[in-house]
């Protein structure tokens, strides 16, 4: 941990800052793991089921690197509770429940870990749903807009298809507060750190959101998800933001979107729907980074939000705001 990101002690935590350096040790040593068998198998994997719906894919390298992440974790501190997406059954019924039984339990440590996310293209969405006029406009213009350089499984559909976007995310939290988060990037060797109280790091050096002070100014990323509420509201999104912001981004997975928002490669991230594990960590690592993490009504941020906002907290407003005229709840 550099000095320069050194601060005060979470006041809301009675962690140490050895404790907690502790915790975010593993959690870096787990996600390295998980990330070296997603970069071993890159060029992609078969499915080997699908989960709530046929866009919402299992491969043979979830478990695996969910499996791994958590021996590396009761290994170091064997009685720590932990909850996967692989775990848990689909839909977001089941993942609220999931949660909340973990949150009622009388362990102190919970680590929530991300190896696979429900992000779609809408490539593959228009396949399934029947869209017509400004929406197919819409869902063109998009798959016309080129990414960012493409450089756990976080998300499973981009790792399915070779696509260099998938990465775990490990979070720790402590007494229902997410006190470590860590995403980490094995396509890039990059790995986003955040200790509450302590900033956020990239591979060991202090991180901060962008600078954009304006929405027309902001890069906005959001998802695709495969619920059908989910894409409507997605759909509501994209019409209302695309004409004022300078261009939006849909890169499939959120731990990668979170951490971009952290290091300023994104001015914000929003999403209509999400699991604790899909957010956890990026969340915490975005407001160890100076930005603004809440749900779509502007509140503070906690484990049971599904309904997210990340920004620079420049244009956090502003893109509610937008979202919410456009009937986005």
């Amino acid at each position: 941990m550099s000095s320069t990101m050194n601060r005060a002690r979470a006041s809301d935590t009675d962690l140490t800052e050895t404790e907690l350096k502790s915790l975010l040790s593993v959690a870096a040593s787990a996600a390295k793991k998980a990330g070296d068998i997603i970069a071993s198998n890159s060029g992609g994997a078969d499915v080997t089921k699908t989960k709530a719906n046929p866009r919402d894919l299992l491969t043979m390298i979830d478990p695996l690197c969910e499996e791994t992440i958590k021996e590396t974790v009761l290994s170091a501190f064997p009685t720590h509770d932990f909850l996967g997406e692989e775990d848990v059954p689909p839909g977001k019924e089941a993942s609220a429940a999931a949660l909340n039984a973990k949150l009622k339990s009388n362990n102190d440590f919970l680590w929530i870990v991300d190896v696979s996310q429900a992000n779609r293209t809408l490539q593959t969405i228009t396949k399934s749903l029947c869209v017509t006029g400004m929406d197919v406009l819409l869902i063109l213009i998009f798959l016309l807009i080129p990414p960012p350089s493409l450089q756990p499984i976080d998300e499973t559909s981009n790792f399915v298809h070779g696509m260099p976007l998938c990465m775990p995310s490990i979070a720790v939290a402590y007494k229902g507060s997410v006190v470590v988060g860590v995403i980490y990037d094995p396509h890039r060797d990059e790995l986003f750190t955040a200790m509450k109280g302590y900033g956020a790091e990239l591979n060991g050096e202090g991180i901060s959101v962008g600078k954009q002070e304006g929405i027309s100014d902001a890069i906005v990323a959001m998802g695709s998800p495969p619920g059908e509420e989910s894409l409507n509201m997605s759909l509501l999104g994209i019409k209302s933001l695309m004409p004022k912001v300078r261009t939006i981004r849909m890169l499939g997975s959120a731990a990668l979107m979170l951490a971009w928002v952290a290091n300023g490669r994104l001015t914000c991230y929003w999403e209509y729907d999400l699991s604790s594990w899909d957010i956890a960590a990026g969340a915490l690592i975005v407001k160890e980074a100076g930005g603004r993490f809440t749900d779509l009504e502007g509140e503070d941020f906690n484990l049971k939000n599904r309904k997210i906002c990340a920004s620079n907290g420049l244009v956090h407003n502003e893109v509610l705001r937008v979202l919410s005229e456009a009937g986005v709840v």
